[in-house]
């Protein structure tokens, strides 16, 4: 009826979503994404490093020691990726465009992650904790090697005080 009318184009099929994880919001895969595959942009308002020095804002993605993206605009689903200590991304950039790349094949459900770096760690993360995945494993792995420990002495104390008793 129409022959010159182009057929709707599909959107493909969208990788990622944003869910709840152990540090809020997080983007999770919803579909594999390869190493090396792009999976997101940081996008935002493109700001001089003085003017970003005085918001109160956790969305700050330097580009330079002059540039900074004011990435807090909820349409930039890049800022709900999570720092980890051991990421399955990383972010590089094209002139002034931050995109994020996977380092690692990711699966289905597991939640995309990147290193944020020394600087944003120390403001940011240190004071309250990392709650990486990686960070978890080892503090949970610190507490049972301590709760051996304990239960050894209390082993010890036990059989010590029952042979006093003797």
């Amino acid at each position: 009826m129409y022959p010159n009318l182009m057929a709707a184009q599909l959107s493909r099929a969208a990788r990622t979503r944003i869910g709840r994880s152990l540090a809020g919001l997080g983007m999770f895969a919803s579909a594999p994404i390869r190493k090396g595959q792009f999976i997101a942009r940081y996008s935002g308002r493109k700001i001089d490093t003085d003017t970003a020095d005085e918001l109160n804002n956790k969305y700050l993605f330097e580009i330079n020691a002059r540039w900074t993206i004011d990435g807090s605009s909820r349409r930039n689903l890049a800022r709900y990726i999570n720092h980890s200590c051991r990421p399955n991304a990383e972010p590089y950039f094209v002139k002034h465009v931050i995109k994020i790349r996977a380092i690692k094949n990711i699966k289905p459900e597991e939640e995309i992650t990147y290193n944020y770096g020394r600087g944003y760690f120390d403001c940011f993360i240190k004071a309250v904790g990392c709650k990486c995945i990686a960070c978890r494993k080892k503090k949970a792995k610190a507490r049972a090697e301590r709760r051996k420990v304990l239960a050894r002495k209390r082993a010890r104390a036990l059989k010590s005080s029952a042979k006093k008793r003797k």
